[in-house]
């Protein structure tokens, strides 16, 4: 009998070791470019980060509109550009792309996969994209900067502001 059970224990520890190593890199919240971490009060410095537009994904394949009904459009990589830590809950943030004149558009999901904000143009003559939103609640967000354009490739810096 002590020979089945050796066998049985081995393939446990092995199944184990897989489910482990499965899990671990959905833990692991990935990003092509820096993340935030923040807390009321950050500094301009920690609440700034820098990218550039890449790929094909279209965005609206996340969400075809945020919880404001605004358009989520424009085309990024499938992984998001920045991950945004929130420490505690933010009454009023805004996240701010400047490309120097690129189309851009941002996503950001989070905390739950089920809260989506999207912005585009800022303004009339400003095609760099924003979001200005209220209720952050604390937790993590994954942020994407995409472009208008598919395969459009626009280096930006991205700031959020209290």
């Amino acid at each position: 009998m002590s020979k089945f059970v050796l066998p049985s224990l081995k393939w446990t520890g092995f199944l184990a070791l897989l489910a482990t190593l499965g899990v671990a890199p959905a833990l692991a919240q990935s990003a092509n470019f820096d993340s935030l971490t923040l807390s009321p009060g950050f500094s301009s410095a920690d609440g700034t980060v820098q990218g550039y537009t890449q790929g094909s994904f279209s965005l609206s394949s996340i969400a075809n509109r945020d919880r404001s009904e605004n358009l989520c459009v424009g085309f990024a990589d499938t992984t998001p550009d920045h991950i945004l830590v929130l420490q505690q809950d933010f009454s009023q943030l805004t996240l701010q792309v400047n490309s120097g004149g690129g189309d851009t558009t941002l996503l950001v999901q989070g905390p739950s996969d089920s809260t989506v904000r999207c912005g585009d143009d800022t303004g009339r003559t400003n095609t760099d994209a924003s979001i200005q939103d209220s209720s952050w609640q604390a937790g993590t967000y994954k942020v994407w900067v995409g472009a208008f354009e598919s395969g459009s490739r626009h280096e930006y810096t991205l700031t959020v502001r209290e």
